[in-house]
Formats: C-alpha cells, sequence, structure tokens
C-alpha cells in the first residue's frame, strides 16, 4: 500500500499561476489504498528549505514562508507522511507567481474615447512600445470599466471573456494579471484594446425608471511589466495621454441588455488622442486602485450543435438547442457585403412563436453586417438566455451554427444520480441553472432587463452550489462587493450585490431572507469549505447586518411591521402580486433575525471574539423566545397556519420544545397533505420543506412531495420540457401559454435549492465538520427508487454514497478520502469510520399495503394519501367533467371525516357513480 500526493493548489483557483495575495494558502489532497489513512505531518519546500508542519490539516494550510514580493515567482512542492511515519514522494512542482502590484505601483490611468458620438459607444484603443532589451517575462495588467479584449500584436491575450466582470465600482475594481511573454516581440508591439460598456454603462432599473447608474463610457486601464534577461525589470504601456482611440470599430453597439450590433467590415481607422479619465457618474469619479482577480474568469465552456429546426406559424424558421443556457451563437456565413443577419434570442415557444414577452426590455439581439467574405458571427460584450433562436438575413446551414456556452469557469464538484429520470433530469436543470447564472456575479436570471445579483436568491441556493462547483473564490469575491456595498447603506445589504437598484433604499432596511445573505453565505462557505478567513473577513458585514435589523426592530427581538418580500412567488399568490404568500412576512423576517444572531454568535466563538459570542447569543435566544411567544400556539399550531411558517420554526430550530416539535411536524404534514402533496411554499419555505418533513418523522410526505408532477411542483416543469429551473412553478402553462406575471423566467436557481437535501438526504452525502473533514453518510432511500447516488470533490479528495435495492435489502456503499473520517447513520448501525471503500446492508423497509377504497365514502385523507386513487378521481373527473379538475385538484382539503363524496356534492349521478367505480377499482388490488 502506498500513498501520494494526488494534487496541490495556492488558495482558490487553479486554473492559474498567480495568485491574489503575498501569503496564499495552501490545499492538497493524497490518493492511497490504505485504510484508514491519516495524515501526521507534512513537509513544504519553496526552495529555501523545507518547512516541516506537524499536524493533520490539508486544506487552506496559511502560507509558512515569507510573504511574496510582487511579481515573483517560487515553485512549491509538499511531501507527507501518514500515521505509519511513512512518507510520500515529494509532489510535482506547483508555480506560484504574485499576481498584484506593489503599493503605488499601479499607474495606470482609465482612457477612452474622447469625443463620443453616443453614450456606451464601443472603441478601440491602443499604444505602441518597443522593450529596451531581450525580454524573459512580460506580466499583463489590465482591467477595465466596462468589458475589453485586449491583444497584443493582433493575438488576445488570453481566453476570457466579458472581463473583468462586473463588481462594486465605486470601492472596488479587479484587475487581469496575464502571463503575455510569448506575444512580445523584438523591436516594436502594439497593444491595443476594443471595449465595450457592458455592466459599466448599462442602464439599471424597471421600466421608465431605468438610468445609468455608474458611467456614460467605457474606460480601459493597463500596464506591461516586462522582466529582461538581465533580471531588471520595468513598466511599459501604461494607460495614459499618449494611447489613442477610435470610435469607428466592428462593435458598431453592444448592451448587456440590448444585445450587440457589428459590422465586420469596420476596422478602427479614425484614431485621435485618448480621453485620459473616467466618464463616470458623480458618484463614481473616483477610480478605486484594481486589486488582483480572486475568482475564476468567465470563459466559454462548451458548444452545442442545432438539436432541431423548426418551422413558426408565421414561416420563420426556429432553431432549437435542446437546452436552455447562457451564452450567444457562433455562426459561419458568407455573404454579400453590407448584408445584414439578425439574431433574436428565447428561452421558451408560445404558440409556436418565440416568446419575447419576458424579456421585457430587453431586445436581446444579435445584429450583425457581413464583409463579403467568409464570416464569423458571434457577440462579444453581451450575453443572452435562450433555448431557440431565429437568423434572419441570410440563409444560413444549421451545421454552421452552435451555441456558445459562457459562465464563471468553476470546477465541477458534485453530482447526483438515482432510477428515476425525471428526478435526475430535475437535477441536471438545477446545474443548468447554476452555470448560467453563475456569470461573473450570482444572478436571478440571466435573460431579461435585470440580470441582478439579488441577495435573496443566493442566500437559499448557497449550500446547493458549493456541492455542485467550486465556486470558493467566485462566493468570496462576491461577499466582497457586499460589504462594501452593505458598508455604504449604513449597515443594510442591499437587495443586488452590486448595488444597482438604489430605489430600494427608500425602503430602509432591506427585506429579511435577502439581507441575511450577509450571514448565511459565509456561513455555508465555512461549513462546506471549511474557510475560517471568509468568516473573520466577513465578520464586520455579519455583525453590522444583524445590528442594523436590531435597530430597527426594537427591543422586543421581534422584526415585524416592516415592508418584507416575504415567501416571493408563493404559488397562491396572484400573478401581478408576487410577494402576496400565505405565510406573514412578520414570521419570515423573525425567523430570519433569530438565526441570523445565532450565526453571528457562532462565528464569533468560531474566532474567539467571547464577548460577542455571549452578547449575540443572548440576543438570538430572546428572539427565539420572543418567535414562540407570538407566533407559535399552545396547541402546537402557526399563528399563520401554512407550510413555510412551520418549516421556518423547525429548520431554524427557533421551537425547541420535543412535544411542541412534533406537534409542528405533524401539521405541517397535514398541510402538505392538503395541499394533495403540491408545493405551497416560495422563495423562503421551498429549501426547507423537505428537510423539515424529513426531521420530523414524515420523509414519506416529503418522497411525495418531490415526485409530485402536477403543478405546482418540482417535477411539473420537468413533464414540460424544461431544461433549467423555472422563477415561478407555473412560469409555462399547461396549455404551453407563458405566465402573464410580469416576472416569468426560465432560468431562476432559486427553487432548485431542493438539490441540497438530494445530496444529504436521498443520497445520503452531507459534511459533519466544516469543509467535510468529517462526513455524515445517512441515505434515506425513497420508497419510489431503486438507486441514487451522490460524489463530491472535498477539500481532502473525492466523497461518495451510493445506495441500491437487492432483492428484500438496502445495499450502502461510501467512499471516505484520506484524513477524514464518517460518522454512519444507517438502520440498525451508528458507526464512525475512517478512509477508504466501506459497504453495508440492511433489510429494506416492506412497503405498506394499501387498503381498498370504498368509493365514495372513502375518506378523503385516505385518498389523497394513495396515488392510485388520487390518479383515479382526477382522472375520471378529467374524462367526464374536465372543467371540474381544476376546482378539485386546487381546492381539495383534507379535514377530519371528509369524504370524496363531499368535495363532489351537487355532482350528477352518472359523474359519482363513474368515480366511485374508478376508485373502487384502482385500489382493490
Amino acid at each position: 500500500m502506498s500513498a501520494a500526493v494526488a494534487t496541490l493548489r495556492a488558495e482558490l483557483r487553479d486554473d492559474t499561476a498567480f495568485v491574489a495575495t503575498p501569503t496564499p494558502r495552501l490545499s492538497w489532497t493524497v490518493g492511497t489504498d490504505e485504510p484508514d489513512w491519516m495524515q501526521r505531518r507534512a513537509e513544504i519546500d519553496d526552495g529555501s528549505g523545507p518547512v516541516a508542519l506537524e499536524y493533520d490539516e490539508s486544506a487552506l494550510v496559511p502560507w509558512p514562508f515569507t510573504p511574496l514580493a510582487p511579481g515573483e515567482t517560487r515553485r512549491v512542492r509538499i511531501r507527507v507522511e501518514g500515521m505509519s511515519g511513512t512518507a510520500t514522494p515529494w509532489s510535482d512542482d506547483l508555480v506560484v507567481t504574485a499576481g498584484f502590484l506593489g503599493d503605488d505601483e499601479w499607474v495606470a490611468e482609465p482612457i477612452g474615447l474622447a469625443d463620443p458620438e453616443r453614450p456606451a459607444q464601443p472603441a478601440v484603443v491602443r499604444t505602441r512600445f518597443r522593450p529596451a532589451r531581450p525580454v524573459s517575462r512580460a506580466i499583463l495588467f489590465w482591467t477595465a470599466l466596462g468589458s475589453a479584449e485586449p491583444e497584443i500584436n493582433g493575438s488576445a491575450v488570453s481566453d476570457e471573456v466579458l472581463a473583468p466582470g462586473w463588481t462594486a465600482y465605486r470601492d472596488r475594481l479587479v484587475h487581469e494579471t496575464v502571463d503575455v511573454t510569448a506575444l512580445i516581440r523584438d523591436g516594436d508591439n502594439e497593444l491595443s484594446a476594443t471595449l465595450a460598456g457592458a455592466w459599466y454603462t448599462e442602464k439599471y432599473g424597471f421600466f421608465a425608471f431605468a438610468d445609468r447608474l455608474y458611467g456614460d463610457q467605457p474606460s480601459f486601464l493597463a500596464q506591461l511589466r516586462v522582466t529582461y534577461d538581465d533580471g531588471t525589470s520595468e513598466t511599459l504601456a501604461a494607460t495614459s495621454a499618449g494611447w489613442e482611440a477610435a470610435g469607428d470599430g466592428p462593435v458598431v453597439d453592444s448592451g448587456i441588455y440590448a444585445g450587440e450590433h457589428q459590422d465586420l467590415a469596420r476596422a478602427a481607422t479614425e484614431f485621435s488622442p485618448a480621453r485620459v479619465g473616467a466618464a463616470a457618474r458623480p458618484d463614481y469619479e473616483n477610480v478605486p486602485t484594481p486589486e488582483a482577480r480572486i475568482a475564476p474568469p468567465v470563459r466559454r465552456t462548451q458548444t452545442l450543435p442545432v438539436a432541431e429546426v423548426l418551422t413558426a406559424p408565421s414561416g420563420g424558421r426556429i432553431l432549437d438547442f435542446g437546452q436552455n443556457l447562457v451564452g450567444r451563437l457562433r455562426l459561419r456565413v458568407r455573404g454579400r457585403a453590407g448584408q445584414r443577419v439578425v439574431v433574436r434570442h428565447a428561452e421558451v415557444l408560445e404558440h409556436g412563436e418565440l416568446a419575447l414577452r419576458p424579456l421585457r426590455n430587453a431586445a436581446a439581439t444579435a445584429t450583425f453586417d457581413l464583409t463579403g467574405d467568409d464570416d464569423v458571427l458571434e457577440s462579444r460584450f453581451t450575453f443572452y438566455g435562450f433555448r431557440y433562436a431565429e437568423v434572419t438575413g441570410a440563409d444560413v446551414d444549421p451545421a454552421d451554427i452552435e451555441a456558445v456556452v459562457l459562465h464563471t469557469d468553476m470546477t465541477r464538484t458534485g453530482w447526483f444520480s438515482s432510477s428515476d429520470p425525471l428526478i435526475d433530469r430535475l437535477h441536471e436543470n438545477v446545474v443548468w441553472g447554476m452555470r448560467g447564472n453563475f456569470l461573473s456575479i450570482p444572478t436571478d436570471c440571466p435573460q431579461r432587463d435585470e440580470r441582478l445579483g439579488w441577495t435573496g436568491d443566493l442566500q437559499v441556493f448557497a449550500p446547493t452550489a458549493s456541492f455542485l462547483y467550486d465556486c470558493a473564490g467566485f462566493l468570496t469575491s462576491w461577499l466582497r462587493d457586499l460589504a462594501h456595498e452593505q458598508r455604504r447603506s449604513g449597515g443594510s445589504v442591499p437587495v443586488v450585490v452590486p448595488a444597482a437598484l438604489t430605489a430600494f433604499g427608500a425602503f430602509g432596511v432591506s427585506p429579511a431572507a435577502w439581507g441575511d445573505a450577509a450571514t448565511v453565505v459565509p456561513t455555508v462557505m465555512h461549513e462546506r469549505f471549511g474557510d475560517r478567513d471568509v468568516v473573520a473577513a466577513q465578520y464586520p458585514s455579519m455583525r453590522s447586518w444583524v445590528d442594523a435589523v436590531a435597530a430597527d426592530a426594537g427591543e422586543s427581538g421581534l422584526w415585524a411591521g416592516r415592508m418584507q418580500l416575504g415567501d416571493w412567488l408563493d404559488p397562491s399568490a396572484p400573478p401581478d402580486k408576487p410577494g402576496q404568500a400565505k405565510v406573514d412576512s412578520d414570521i419570515v423576517a423573525s425567523a430570519y433575525f433569530a438565526r441570523s444572531l445565532r450565526l453571528v454568535a457562532d462565528a464569533a466563538r468560531l474566532l474567539g471574539f467571547d464577548a460577542d459570542a455571549a452578547h449575540y447569543g443572548a440576543l438570538a435566544e430572546r428572539s427565539r423566545a420572543a418567535f414562540v411567544a407570538e407566533y407559535v400556539t399552545p396547541a402546537g399550531r402557526m399563528v399563520s397556519d401554512a407550510p413555510t411558517a412551520y418549516a421556518l420554526a423547525l429548520e431554524f430550530d427557533l421551537v425547541v420544545d420535543h412535544e411542541a416539535r412534533a406537534a409542528l411536524a405533524t401539521r405541517l404534514a397535514d398541510l402538505v397533505r392538503e395541499g394533495g402533496y403540491r408545493i405551497g411554499t416560495g422563495f423562503v419555505g421551498t429549501p426547507l420543506v423537505a428537510d423539515a418533513l424529513t426531521e420530523g418523522g414524515r420523509l414519506d410526505a416529503a418522497e411525495r412531495l418531490l415526485t409530485q408532477t402536477q403543478c405546482p411542483s418540482w417535477l411539473y416543469p420537468v413533464t414540460q420540457g424544461a431544461t433549467t429551473v423555472w422563477e415561478r412553478w407555473d412560469s409555462l402553462l399547461p396549455d404551453g401559454s407563458v405566465n402573464p406575471g410580469e416576472m416569468t423566467s426560465f432560468n431562476h436557481y432559486a427553487l432548485g435549492a431542493v438539490a441540497d437535501w438530494l445530496h444529504r438526504t436521498v443520497a445520503g452525502l452531507a459534511p459533519a465538520a466544516p469543509g467535510y473533514r468529517r462526513l455524515r453518510i445517512a441515505p434515506r432511500p425513497l420508497r419510489s427508487l431503486d438507486h441514487a447516488a451522490a460524489r463530491h470533490l472535498t477539500p481532502y479528495g473525492e466523497a461518495s454514497v451510493a445506495w441500491r435495492r437487492a432483492g428484500g435489502e438496502i445495499v450502502v456503499t461510501a467512499t471516505v478520502p484520506p484524513s477524514t473520517r464518517a460518522d454512519v447513520d444507517l438502520p440498525g448501525l451508528r458507526a464512525e469510520v475512517g478512509s477508504g471503500t466501506h459497504e453495508w446492508r440492511f433489510t429494506a423497509e416492506s412497503p405498506t399495503a394499501l387498503p381498498p377504497l370504498d368509493g365514495l365514502s372513502a375518506s378523503l385523507a385516505d385518498v389523497i394519501d394513495d396515488p392510485r386513487a388520487y390518479d383515479a378521481l382526477l382522472g375520471t373527473l378529467d374524462q367526464h367533467a374536465p372543467d371540474r379538475v381544476p376546482a378539485v385538484r386546487d381546492e381539495t382539503r383534507w379535514g377530519s371525516g371528509r369524504t370524496v363524496s363531499s368535495v363532489l356534492m351537487f355532482s350528477p349521478p352518472d359523474l359519482l357513480t363513474a368515480v366511485d367505480s374508478a376508485i373502487r377499482d384502482a385500489t382493490a388490488s
């Protein structure tokens, strides 16, 4: 048996040698077939001699050497010892380069078009430079107020797109660091860039209130650091008054919402001295010193061919790519000079045509004027959310068209599978939804005139995201923006980050569940990635949020009487009033307040802030007790008798009395039954309800909720052909029409947060200690499944759990990575195991035989609980009285003593006879 270092990386990225800090943390994994392997010590060498670390940690280990100087490169290697004392071989060298500049080394100034003809005009900027001596290394540091594509001598400097991305521009600007040594020539060189406004010049706000927030024109900042063969270095080509700019390049117009117009025959020729300084609005005139990127950039990650060519009723040709995605089209076209090709995009079809109404004011159109030669058409500074596209102006062979998928280039780390293809498609929809909406920032949707970093969406989805992808750098970067924007809001967290919707500031403290991203997301990152430093960095933000709420709430411990978004998009809410949920919004606000206070107390304890831990712990207990006194009745009911209210009380541990919790769990299960096992929760309750049912002993009810295909449910969109998660449960109505509500996105990941329950509970793989240093193996097999599995690339290596039915047994297999242990929780077994592969068997629970039902006299509760009977009831109604189906389906409520006949009162005799027979026949065996 042998062990070897399998992976070694610095900080939070593995796609580059550049790091953004002089003391990058190191992480490594070990590959070994030795069971129960645990690291005892490690030796790390950067060329100056090995440093011994006498402990067993291997994730985000502090840099043990002298800090890196700006631009410095070191080669790091490592070897580790197990408990036996046997050391691994030295790992391969990891090249680590400081990708940041030192104090006062950033000299580049923002430049752009001096005399633009219109707002947000794209531009081309350029300069020439000549290295003094042979160059051994050249590093380009660049950024933009907007988006840019730099080139050296006509070659792109990297494969990044939409760089440098969107940040809180008043306080934070991220720069790219690129090794361009291979592009530098002896003699004269040209550094140029095409730039467009992108997020910087976009108009934010809704309808007539939309306006530019940041600036009117894009700007570019760059400087080249060259190191010569003799070891000396200097800065060349820094953006300044010596640069030129032109407004007649091939990109004519571009906007995130509007789309893009390119004239491929145009080449920038009308150069004049560049503008120096940011063309910014008054609040944004001060350009912050750029800081090095800590998150992966946006890249092209996949291409999809045309899956089908459809003919619209209007006669147009529509391309179906078979998958709702985020990106753009790439077309290979040969046409006449000046010939115009137009591409329109849509997520769904309505009556056979592109459904454009959900885009609202976003034109989402790509326009190209051809050269007359062989052209490759692709938008450069925007993106679209679409499955369908219509190309007009040229008859392009579908084989010459492909969809280019864009997203932040994170590493995939989590997978799930089961025996149910609908559940697997649901999970795949969640993955695609995350990919499309984790694009520079975590957005709500990728297609309409919004695409903003709504804090509430990420707050509920962060656990799922952290399983599916290594999004640690991505989330850390976004949290820095959150903290900056929060400081400018006096402690309140804007509903979107970056804070592009200034109108929401008029409401005072931001709504609960949205502002609570400040406390929840760092907590999730510590739990899933083991990152204590992100909690330390965000602790002032966490504390400021609960302090702001406490000041607004007063001494009662409850947060009530304020504007809230509540359980947003509860399925019972009218299409035009998405905040009109069944649960009282004060319950949502007070529950989140108590929870966030507890999270801040936990963070203070983790960081050793004992006084804060005691202070916020006492406030949390006060709020918890006040919540129970105000909102929980002695009989075990919530005063707001809605599923979300019960899920909050249970999952946030606001009710601690065992008997009271049991009563709440029973009532929650009854409410789910009353709803015919259809979803009755919105953004807040949906991520919690399956866990609340499971922990309350009603896995059966959670399973019925999961496997329901009638609307509203997780699987209804799947049955309608969805390939991403929808914003509304009924974004597409059964008749194929689009929901009439103003907000109808078909790519909105929040309601897909149930995937975390699939991973932790259905498959049974969960962290039991921060960063999966300890695992929990506790699958809860669903009766409708024959098998399920999850695997995850933890900071210590791959972990997996799978179960399958074999005769009358359940067979569970699990892989525990080296240097970790696992708590096993199976029927009849509680155990602790070390690393390696394990297998257990236990007797499968025998399915409960459902009794035959007495037709019309059957208890309504029994009919709802028996899928055979319930399907027979609705199927018979659909055949004989289809107009009765919606009323019976939507208004049927379980109640003591109610029978089938009670919900069919005044029905004609022939219908009653048919229903009676159908129920009896369906349940006879």
